[in-house]
C-alpha cells in the first residue's frame, strides 16, 4: 500500500496494488477508483484536504509497506 498526497494540487493517491488497471470508475466528480482484474488497485481523490479526506486520522495505524 502506498499513500501519496500532492499538496499543491490537493490530490490524494492511494495505491493498493501495482496490477494493471483494467477499468476506471468515477464516483462523483472528485473520486476515481482504478480496478485491476482482482479488485481495487488505486483510489484518487481530488480536493482531498478541502473535502476532509486528508490528513488521514488513522495514518499512524496503517502499514508502511504492503
Amino acid at each position: 500500500m502506498k499513500i501519496q498526497y500532492e499538496d499543491k494540487e490537493d490530490i490524494l493517491y492511494i495505491e493498493f496494488s501495482k496490477e494493471a488497471i483494467v477499468k476506471d470508475v468515477s464516483y462523483g466528480w472528485n473520486i476515481n477508483i482504478g480496478y485491476a482484474s482482482n479488485g481495487i488497485a488505486e483510489i484518487t481523490v481530488l480536493d482531498a484536504k478541502a473535502n476532509g479526506y486528508w490528513p488521514l486520522e488513522n495514518a499512524k495505524d496503517l502499514p508502511l509497506a504492503a
